[in-house]
Protein backbone atom coordinates (compact mmCIF):
# COMPACT_ATOMS: atom_id res chain seq x y z
CA UNK A 1 0.00 0.00 0.00
CA UNK A 2 1.20 3.58 -0.41
CA UNK A 3 0.32 6.52 1.01
CA UNK A 4 0.98 10.04 -0.76
CA UNK A 5 0.52 13.55 1.07
CA UNK A 6 0.47 16.08 -1.30
CA UNK A 7 1.66 19.79 -0.20
CA UNK A 8 0.40 22.62 -2.95
CA UNK A 9 -1.02 20.40 -5.83
CA UNK A 10 0.44 22.69 -9.27
CA UNK A 11 -2.09 23.12 -11.96
CA UNK A 12 0.65 22.23 -14.50
CA UNK A 13 -0.62 18.32 -14.76
CA UNK A 14 -3.63 20.44 -17.03
CA UNK A 15 -1.11 21.32 -19.45
CA UNK A 16 0.44 19.96 -22.40
CA UNK A 17 3.43 18.24 -20.75
CA UNK A 18 5.43 15.03 -21.07
CA UNK A 19 7.05 14.03 -18.21
CA UNK A 20 5.94 14.18 -14.26
CA UNK A 21 7.19 12.60 -11.43
CA UNK A 22 9.28 10.12 -11.05
CA UNK A 23 8.72 6.22 -9.34
CA UNK A 24 11.12 4.76 -7.14
CA UNK A 25 11.72 0.76 -7.67
CA UNK A 26 13.65 -0.49 -5.04
CA UNK A 27 15.69 -3.77 -5.57
CA UNK A 28 18.20 -6.19 -3.60
CA UNK A 29 20.89 -6.47 -5.51
CA UNK A 30 23.76 -7.86 -3.46
CA UNK A 31 25.68 -7.35 -0.06
CA UNK A 32 28.84 -6.14 2.22
CA UNK A 33 31.12 -8.56 3.29
CA UNK A 34 29.20 -7.46 6.62
CA UNK A 35 27.07 -5.95 8.02
CA UNK A 36 27.45 -2.67 9.15
CA UNK A 37 25.18 0.62 9.58
CA UNK A 38 25.57 4.40 10.24
CA UNK A 39 28.44 3.73 7.91
CA UNK A 40 29.68 6.65 4.77
CA UNK A 41 28.55 5.54 1.40
CA UNK A 42 29.89 7.11 -1.19
CA UNK A 43 30.25 6.08 -5.58
CA UNK A 44 33.77 5.89 -7.44
CA UNK A 45 34.80 4.73 -10.90
CA UNK A 46 37.58 2.45 -11.57
CA UNK A 47 38.75 2.67 -14.91
CA UNK A 48 34.58 3.67 -15.69
CA UNK A 49 33.47 0.88 -13.68
CA UNK A 50 31.33 1.73 -10.89
CA UNK A 51 31.84 1.13 -7.81
CA UNK A 52 29.93 1.62 -3.94
CA UNK A 53 32.41 2.75 -1.05
CA UNK A 54 31.46 2.47 2.59
CA UNK A 55 33.78 3.71 5.50
CA UNK A 56 33.66 3.20 8.93
CA UNK A 57 30.01 2.75 10.62
CA UNK A 58 28.66 0.42 13.35
CA UNK A 59 28.40 -3.39 13.86
CA UNK A 60 25.74 -5.78 14.63
CA UNK A 61 27.21 -5.51 18.38
CA UNK A 62 25.06 -1.82 18.56
CA UNK A 63 27.13 -0.86 21.57
CA UNK A 64 30.64 1.38 21.84
CA UNK A 65 32.64 -1.76 21.01
CA UNK A 66 30.98 -1.99 18.01
CA UNK A 67 32.13 0.98 16.43
CA UNK A 68 34.71 0.67 13.80
CA UNK A 69 36.85 1.80 11.06
CA UNK A 70 36.29 -0.96 8.46
CA UNK A 71 35.96 0.25 4.78
CA UNK A 72 34.40 -2.21 1.88
CA UNK A 73 33.56 -1.26 -1.91
CA UNK A 74 31.07 -3.33 -3.79
CA UNK A 75 31.77 -3.66 -8.39
CA UNK A 76 28.04 -2.18 -9.35
CA UNK A 77 28.53 -4.51 -12.79
CA UNK A 78 30.00 -7.33 -11.01
CA UNK A 79 28.50 -7.52 -7.46
CA UNK A 80 31.73 -8.37 -6.15
CA UNK A 81 32.39 -6.76 -1.97
CA UNK A 82 35.58 -6.44 -0.69
CA UNK A 83 36.89 -5.28 2.34
CA UNK A 84 39.99 -2.50 1.86
CA UNK A 85 42.11 -0.70 4.11
CA UNK A 86 40.64 0.51 7.65
CA UNK A 87 40.23 4.43 7.21
CA UNK A 88 43.19 5.66 9.03
CA UNK A 89 42.01 6.62 13.12
CA UNK A 90 42.72 4.91 16.28
CA UNK A 91 39.07 4.48 17.14
CA UNK A 92 36.18 3.65 15.18
CA UNK A 93 33.96 6.27 13.91
CA UNK A 94 30.23 7.38 13.60
CA UNK A 95 28.34 9.79 11.82
CA UNK A 96 30.57 10.81 9.48
CA UNK A 97 29.84 11.62 5.75
CA UNK A 98 31.26 11.07 2.26
CA UNK A 99 31.51 12.99 -0.66
CA UNK A 100 33.26 12.41 -4.20
CA UNK A 101 35.79 15.22 -6.49
CA UNK A 102 37.31 13.62 -9.33
CA UNK A 103 39.00 10.41 -8.36
CA UNK A 104 39.42 11.63 -4.13
CA UNK A 105 36.69 10.59 -1.78
CA UNK A 106 36.69 12.88 1.67
CA UNK A 107 35.62 11.39 4.65
CA UNK A 108 34.51 14.33 7.04
CA UNK A 109 34.33 15.07 10.26
CA UNK A 110 32.08 12.00 12.34
CA UNK A 111 32.25 11.49 16.19
CA UNK A 112 33.86 8.32 18.23
CA UNK A 113 31.92 6.57 21.29
CA UNK A 114 34.09 5.90 24.51
CA UNK A 115 33.74 3.13 26.64
CA UNK A 116 31.90 5.37 28.66
CA UNK A 117 29.71 6.01 26.40
CA UNK A 118 30.72 9.79 26.13
CA UNK A 119 30.55 10.93 22.44
CA UNK A 120 33.85 13.10 21.17
CA UNK A 121 32.99 14.87 17.75
CA UNK A 122 35.80 15.20 14.88
CA UNK A 123 37.65 17.23 12.84
CA UNK A 124 39.35 15.06 10.95
CA UNK A 125 39.19 14.98 7.33
CA UNK A 126 40.26 11.36 5.54
CA UNK A 127 41.29 11.17 1.81
CA UNK A 128 40.89 8.01 -0.36
CA UNK A 129 42.32 8.06 -4.11
CA UNK A 130 39.53 5.68 -5.67
CA UNK A 131 42.32 5.08 -8.59
CA UNK A 132 45.17 3.69 -6.54
CA UNK A 133 42.70 1.79 -3.81
CA UNK A 134 44.65 3.61 -0.88
CA UNK A 135 44.37 6.61 2.01
CA UNK A 136 46.11 9.42 1.21
CA UNK A 137 47.06 11.87 3.92
CA UNK A 138 44.56 13.81 5.84
CA UNK A 139 42.86 16.86 4.25
CA UNK A 140 42.82 19.68 6.54
CA UNK A 141 40.86 19.81 9.42
CA UNK A 142 37.12 21.36 9.91
CA UNK A 143 37.17 24.84 11.12
CA UNK A 144 34.47 23.14 13.88
CA UNK A 145 34.21 19.38 15.10
CA UNK A 146 31.23 18.43 13.50
CA UNK A 147 29.14 14.99 12.87
CA UNK A 148 25.71 13.83 11.93
CA UNK A 149 25.83 16.94 9.61
CA UNK A 150 24.37 17.56 5.99
CA UNK A 151 27.34 17.17 3.11
CA UNK A 152 27.01 17.89 -0.11
CA UNK A 153 29.09 18.97 -3.13
CA UNK A 154 28.55 22.01 -5.94
CA UNK A 155 29.38 22.07 -9.27
CA UNK A 156 32.10 19.18 -8.47
CA UNK A 157 34.44 22.09 -6.94
CA UNK A 158 33.19 22.47 -3.16
CA UNK A 159 31.91 19.98 -0.41
CA UNK A 160 29.44 21.98 1.90
CA UNK A 161 29.42 20.92 5.46
CA UNK A 162 25.99 22.21 7.12
CA UNK A 163 25.07 21.79 10.52
CA UNK A 164 25.00 19.02 12.25
CA UNK A 165 26.13 17.65 16.38
CA UNK A 166 29.48 19.19 17.66
CA UNK A 167 29.89 17.40 20.98
CA UNK A 168 27.40 19.79 23.13
CA UNK A 169 24.45 20.28 20.50
CA UNK A 170 23.63 21.30 17.29
CA UNK A 171 25.35 24.29 15.44
CA UNK A 172 24.76 26.98 12.65
CA UNK A 173 28.11 26.70 11.18
CA UNK A 174 28.73 26.03 7.28
CA UNK A 175 31.72 25.15 6.33
CA UNK A 176 33.10 25.06 2.51
CA UNK A 177 35.67 22.74 1.43
CA UNK A 178 37.82 23.73 -1.71
CA UNK A 179 40.28 20.38 -2.36
CA UNK A 180 42.14 23.00 -5.04
CA UNK A 181 43.74 24.95 -1.90
CA UNK A 182 43.13 22.28 0.75
CA UNK A 183 41.73 24.91 3.06
CA UNK A 184 38.25 25.70 4.88
CA UNK A 185 36.41 28.93 4.77
CA UNK A 186 33.11 29.89 6.82
CA UNK A 187 30.41 30.26 4.90
CA UNK A 188 27.14 32.48 6.19
CA UNK A 189 25.90 30.89 9.06
CA UNK A 190 22.31 29.29 10.03
CA UNK A 191 19.78 31.62 11.20
CA UNK A 192 20.11 31.28 14.93
CA UNK A 193 16.90 29.38 15.04
CA UNK A 194 16.72 25.41 16.24
CA UNK A 195 14.51 24.85 13.18
CA UNK A 196 17.76 25.57 11.14
CA UNK A 197 20.15 24.00 13.21
CA UNK A 198 19.80 19.86 13.08
CA UNK A 199 21.80 16.87 13.32
CA UNK A 200 20.83 13.94 12.17
CA UNK A 201 19.34 15.99 8.75
CA UNK A 202 20.51 15.29 4.99
CA UNK A 203 20.41 17.18 1.87
CA UNK A 204 22.05 17.44 -1.46
CA UNK A 205 22.60 20.40 -3.63
CA UNK A 206 20.54 21.21 -7.60
CA UNK A 207 22.36 24.58 -9.33
CA UNK A 208 23.00 27.07 -7.21
CA UNK A 209 20.47 25.36 -4.48
CA UNK A 210 21.19 23.69 -1.14
CA UNK A 211 17.60 21.63 0.22
CA UNK A 212 18.51 20.24 2.89
CA UNK A 213 15.52 18.38 5.18
CA UNK A 214 14.65 16.35 8.35
CA UNK A 215 16.74 16.12 11.58
CA UNK A 216 16.75 16.25 15.36
CA UNK A 217 17.02 19.05 17.52
CA UNK A 218 19.20 19.36 20.42
CA UNK A 219 16.32 19.85 23.46
CA UNK A 220 14.98 17.76 25.28
CA UNK A 221 14.56 14.11 23.88
CA UNK A 222 15.86 15.08 20.47
CA UNK A 223 12.74 15.73 18.71
CA UNK A 224 12.40 15.08 15.11
CA UNK A 225 12.39 18.07 12.42
CA UNK A 226 9.96 18.64 9.33
CA UNK A 227 11.67 21.69 8.16
CA UNK A 228 12.93 22.08 4.77
CA UNK A 229 15.89 24.40 4.68
CA UNK A 230 17.09 26.02 1.36
CA UNK A 231 20.40 28.07 0.69
CA UNK A 232 20.48 30.03 -2.61
CA UNK A 233 24.15 30.10 -3.23
CA UNK A 234 25.89 33.53 -4.50
CA UNK A 235 27.57 31.38 -7.55
CA UNK A 236 30.24 34.69 -7.56
CA UNK A 237 30.82 34.55 -4.37
CA UNK A 238 30.22 30.95 -2.65
CA UNK A 239 30.67 31.59 0.76
CA UNK A 240 27.72 34.27 0.55
CA UNK A 241 23.88 32.17 1.05
CA UNK A 242 21.17 33.27 1.64
CA UNK A 243 18.87 30.99 4.10
CA UNK A 244 15.00 30.34 4.19
CA UNK A 245 12.83 28.10 5.85
CA UNK A 246 9.72 26.45 5.58
CA UNK A 247 7.48 23.98 6.83
CA UNK A 248 5.77 21.94 4.04
CA UNK A 249 3.82 19.37 5.51
CA UNK A 250 3.90 19.16 9.65
CA UNK A 251 2.85 15.27 8.81
CA UNK A 252 6.15 14.89 6.83
CA UNK A 253 9.36 13.92 8.88
CA UNK A 254 12.83 12.07 8.22
CA UNK A 255 16.05 11.32 10.54
CA UNK A 256 19.10 9.90 9.03
CA UNK A 257 17.51 9.57 5.50
CA UNK A 258 19.51 9.40 2.36
CA UNK A 259 19.29 12.46 -0.15
CA UNK A 260 19.79 13.02 -3.43
CA UNK A 261 18.70 14.35 -6.60
CA UNK A 262 17.16 13.01 -9.89
CA UNK A 263 15.95 15.06 -12.68
CA UNK A 264 16.46 18.07 -10.84
CA UNK A 265 13.66 16.58 -8.06
CA UNK A 266 15.04 16.56 -4.68
CA UNK A 267 14.62 12.96 -2.65
CA UNK A 268 15.20 12.06 0.87
CA UNK A 269 14.97 8.13 0.84
CA UNK A 270 14.63 5.71 3.99
CA UNK A 271 15.23 6.61 7.60
CA UNK A 272 13.17 6.83 10.24
CA UNK A 273 9.80 8.63 11.73
CA UNK A 274 11.16 8.58 15.34
CA UNK A 275 14.98 9.64 16.44
CA UNK A 276 17.34 7.72 18.02
CA UNK A 277 20.33 6.84 19.21
CA UNK A 278 23.39 5.05 17.41
CA UNK A 279 21.77 1.82 19.30
CA UNK A 280 18.66 2.01 17.27
CA UNK A 281 16.65 3.07 20.51
CA UNK A 282 14.35 6.10 20.40
CA UNK A 283 15.65 9.20 22.50
CA UNK A 284 12.07 9.37 23.57
CA UNK A 285 11.73 6.22 25.79
CA UNK A 286 9.91 4.27 23.16
CA UNK A 287 11.86 2.08 22.30
CA UNK A 288 13.04 0.42 19.22
CA UNK A 289 12.64 2.59 16.12
CA UNK A 290 10.98 1.18 12.84
CA UNK A 291 12.05 2.03 9.29
CA UNK A 292 10.27 5.05 7.83
CA UNK A 293 10.14 3.04 4.39
CA UNK A 294 9.69 5.87 2.48
CA UNK A 295 10.48 8.63 -0.11
CA UNK A 296 9.96 11.83 0.27
CA UNK A 297 10.09 14.28 -2.70
CA UNK A 298 10.48 17.86 -3.42
CA UNK A 299 9.84 19.34 -6.90
CA UNK A 300 11.10 22.83 -6.78
CA UNK A 301 11.01 25.51 -9.93
CA UNK A 302 7.61 25.71 -11.17
CA UNK A 303 5.11 28.14 -10.42
CA UNK A 304 4.10 26.12 -7.15
CA UNK A 305 6.48 23.79 -5.45
CA UNK A 306 4.90 20.16 -4.85
CA UNK A 307 6.40 18.36 -1.55
CA UNK A 308 5.38 14.61 -1.04
CA UNK A 309 6.11 11.12 0.38
CA UNK A 310 5.37 7.84 -0.59
CA UNK A 311 5.96 4.67 1.19
CA UNK A 312 6.19 1.27 0.51
CA UNK A 313 6.32 -1.98 1.72
CA UNK A 314 9.42 -3.19 0.25
CA UNK A 315 11.41 -2.15 3.60
CA UNK A 316 13.89 0.64 2.88
CA UNK A 317 16.94 0.67 5.46
CA UNK A 318 17.47 3.30 8.56
CA UNK A 319 20.61 5.29 9.95
CA UNK A 320 21.84 5.80 6.37
CA UNK A 321 24.43 8.49 6.11
CA UNK A 322 24.92 8.64 2.48
CA UNK A 323 24.10 7.22 -1.38
CA UNK A 324 26.09 6.03 -4.33
CA UNK A 325 25.21 7.73 -7.29
CA UNK A 326 25.45 5.74 -10.06
CA UNK A 327 23.46 7.97 -13.04
CA UNK A 328 21.22 10.61 -12.31
CA UNK A 329 17.78 8.34 -12.33
CA UNK A 330 20.23 4.82 -10.81
CA UNK A 331 21.55 4.89 -7.64
CA UNK A 332 22.39 2.61 -4.38
CA UNK A 333 22.39 2.39 -0.50
CA UNK A 334 24.06 -0.23 1.48
CA UNK A 335 23.75 -1.16 5.28
CA UNK A 336 21.74 0.55 7.17
CA UNK A 337 19.38 -0.66 9.76
CA UNK A 338 15.83 -2.62 9.26
CA UNK A 339 13.32 -3.78 10.81
CA UNK A 340 14.10 -5.10 14.43
CA UNK A 341 16.73 -2.31 14.41
CA UNK A 342 18.98 -5.27 12.37
CA UNK A 343 21.90 -4.05 11.27
CA UNK A 344 22.56 -4.74 7.71
CA UNK A 345 24.63 -6.01 4.82
CA UNK A 346 22.50 -5.29 1.82
CA UNK A 347 23.09 -3.44 -0.88
CA UNK A 348 19.94 -2.31 -2.66
CA UNK A 349 19.39 -0.61 -6.60
CA UNK A 350 17.24 2.36 -6.08
CA UNK A 351 16.20 3.32 -10.13
CA UNK A 352 13.22 5.89 -10.17
CA UNK A 353 11.26 5.84 -13.45
CA UNK A 354 9.47 8.91 -15.15
CA UNK A 355 5.41 8.97 -15.12
CA UNK A 356 4.63 10.45 -19.05
CA UNK A 357 1.75 11.74 -20.37
CA UNK A 358 2.06 12.64 -23.64
CA UNK A 359 0.99 16.58 -25.14
CA UNK A 360 -2.16 16.29 -25.65
CA UNK A 361 -3.92 17.10 -29.10
CA UNK A 362 -7.01 16.56 -28.89
CA UNK A 363 -10.01 17.07 -26.67
CA UNK A 364 -12.48 14.27 -25.27
CA UNK A 365 -15.41 16.14 -27.92
CA UNK A 366 -13.13 16.14 -30.53
CA UNK A 367 -12.53 12.37 -30.22
CA UNK A 368 -15.96 12.07 -29.66
CA UNK A 369 -15.39 10.48 -25.92
CA UNK A 370 -18.52 11.13 -23.22
CA UNK A 371 -17.99 9.69 -19.59
CA UNK A 372 -20.39 8.87 -16.71
CA UNK A 373 -21.79 8.99 -14.45
CA UNK A 374 -19.38 12.75 -12.78
CA UNK A 375 -18.38 12.27 -10.78
CA UNK A 376 -17.95 8.36 -10.35
CA UNK A 377 -18.29 5.71 -8.06
CA UNK A 378 -17.84 1.80 -9.24
CA UNK A 379 -17.77 2.11 -13.37
CA UNK A 380 -16.84 4.72 -15.11
CA UNK A 381 -18.75 4.54 -18.63
CA UNK A 382 -17.53 5.67 -21.85
CA UNK A 383 -19.79 6.89 -24.45
CA UNK A 384 -17.45 7.31 -27.64
CA UNK A 385 -18.91 8.29 -31.26
CA UNK A 386 -15.33 7.89 -32.77
CA UNK A 387 -14.19 5.99 -35.72
CA UNK A 388 -11.06 4.44 -34.49
CA UNK A 389 -10.71 2.42 -31.45
CA UNK A 390 -9.91 3.09 -28.52
CA UNK A 391 -6.74 1.34 -26.77
CA UNK A 392 -5.37 2.30 -23.90
CA UNK A 393 -6.14 4.13 -20.46
CA UNK A 394 -3.67 5.66 -17.38
CA UNK A 395 -5.25 7.22 -14.78
CA UNK A 396 -3.11 9.50 -12.81
CA UNK A 397 -3.36 11.40 -9.20
CA UNK A 398 -2.87 15.08 -8.74
CA UNK A 399 0.22 14.98 -7.74
CA UNK A 400 1.11 12.79 -11.22
CA UNK A 401 1.40 9.14 -10.13
CA UNK A 402 0.02 6.41 -11.84
CA UNK A 403 -2.15 5.08 -9.65
CA UNK A 404 -4.17 2.80 -12.44
CA UNK A 405 -4.21 1.67 -16.17
CA UNK A 406 -5.09 -1.01 -18.67
CA UNK A 407 -6.76 -1.80 -22.08
CA UNK A 408 -10.28 0.02 -22.67
CA UNK A 409 -13.58 -2.51 -23.22
CA UNK A 410 -17.03 -1.48 -24.05
CA UNK A 411 -17.77 -1.94 -20.24
CA UNK A 412 -16.13 1.35 -19.26
CA UNK A 413 -13.56 1.51 -16.45
CA UNK A 414 -14.06 -0.13 -12.88
CA UNK A 415 -12.67 2.77 -10.64
CA UNK A 416 -14.38 1.00 -7.42
CA UNK A 417 -10.31 0.87 -5.91
CA UNK A 418 -9.67 4.52 -6.03
CA UNK A 419 -10.02 6.67 -3.74
CA UNK A 420 -12.34 10.04 -3.57
CA UNK A 421 -10.84 12.82 -5.44
CA UNK A 422 -9.66 14.09 -8.60
CA UNK A 423 -7.91 12.52 -11.28
CA UNK A 424 -6.66 12.53 -14.73
CA UNK A 425 -7.28 10.40 -17.59
CA UNK A 426 -4.98 10.06 -20.06
CA UNK A 427 -6.90 8.23 -23.23
CA UNK A 428 -5.03 6.62 -26.26
CA UNK A 429 -6.23 5.64 -29.70
CA UNK A 430 -4.86 2.96 -32.10
CA UNK A 431 -3.30 5.62 -34.61
CA UNK A 432 -2.02 7.34 -31.38
CA UNK A 433 -4.15 10.05 -31.34
CA UNK A 434 -4.34 11.47 -26.91
CA UNK A 435 -6.81 13.20 -24.84
CA UNK A 436 -6.44 13.57 -21.11
CA UNK A 437 -9.48 15.10 -19.18
CA UNK A 438 -10.72 15.27 -15.57
CA UNK A 439 -12.82 12.95 -13.52
CA UNK A 440 -13.96 12.97 -10.07
CA UNK A 441 -14.32 9.49 -7.80
CA UNK A 442 -16.85 10.11 -5.24
CA UNK A 443 -17.85 6.87 -3.07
Amino acid sequence: MKTIHPYIISLFLLLLVSEVFAQLIITEVGALPEAVTNNAVCEGFVDGVPYLFSFAGLDENKNSSGTHLRSFRYNIETGISEQIADLPGGQGLLATGASRIGNIIYIVGGYTVNSNGSEVSSRKVRRYDIDNNEFLSDAADLLVATDDHVQAVWRDSLIYVISGWSNNGNIRSTQIYDPTTDSWTAGTSLPNDNNFKSFGASGTIIGDKIFYFGGARSTGNFPIQNYLRVGEIDHQNPSNIEWSISQPDPTINGYRMAATSVDEEVHWVGGSNVTYNYDGIAYNGSGGVPTANQDVTLIDGFSDVIFYREMYDAEIPMDLRGIENVADSIQYIAGGMLANQQVSDKVFKLEWQKIVIPAVNYTAEELGISLYPMPATDILSIDYQGDEQLLSYTIVDMVGRKVQEGNLSTKGIDVSTLSDANYQLLITTESGKSVTTSIVIVK
